[in-house]
């Protein structure tokens, strides 16, 4: 069974939308290593179109550019990447694939292969259904020092219920906050007496 685990940015509000809006001023090495240990033993990426269209739109030029990133860009260029749409994709950076099936199925069957990990970078709707039907093991949330109030795209819609454990946590220097969640069962729901008994105890 492979391990599948989803990295994404997100503010101290819950926003995920456009993060190059706001992340940049907070990376720094100790981030980028959390996002490198993410990639490194992956190999498969899985997609939703929109994030997979902003890295093919900049991973592939900065490889061949050759710059300080390159070593990174190439090692993405060479996963095996597959995008969920529901629209007919065209690809041209290498490796790129678009599967038949829906993602729930798809995915599952994936997990059950042999194989390296299986990671996500962004694409909060393949996230979300992946996290409803517990199909990710490690959920990576780098939670950013800003409240950025601006009615954004949310990781959770109103409405859901995914249950998780925390699995660790560390603080980096720009105050971003690296958690680790799992899956986890439900909690018992206590009644009015039940939860009293616990509070006085």
């Amino acid at each position: 069974m492979r391990k599948i685990t989803a990295g994404l940015f997100i503010s101290v509000d819950g926003i995920v939308d456009n993060p190059q809006d706001w992340h940049f001023p907070y990376f720094n090495d100790e981030m980028g290593e959390a996002v490198s240990a993410l990639v490194a033993p992956a190999d498969t990426l899985l997609f939703g179109r929109v994030t997979y269209d902003s890295f093919a739109g900049a991973w592939p030029e900065r490889e061949a550019a050759g710059g300080e990133d390159a070593g990174f860009a190439k090692a993405l260029g060479d996963l095996r990447k597959i995008v969920f749409s529901h629209r007919d994709l065209e690809f041209t950076w290498r490796n790129s694939e678009q599967p038949k099936g829906e993602l729930v199925d798809v995915v599952t069957a994936l997990k059950a292969e042999e194989g390296g990990e299986i990671t996500l970078s962004g694409s909060t709707s393949v996230v979300r259904q992946l996290l409803e039907a517990g199909l990710i093991d490690e959920l990576h949330l780098l939670v950013h020092p800003i409240a950025l109030q601006n009615g954004g795209l949310r990781l959770f819609e109103e409405g859901t219920t995914v249950p998780l454990q925390l699995l660790s946590v560390k603080a980096f220097k720009t105050g971003v906050l690296h958690t680790v969640y799992g899956p986890a069962e439900a909690p018992e729901q206590l009644g009015y007496e039940e939860a009293k008994a616990h509070i006085a105890q």
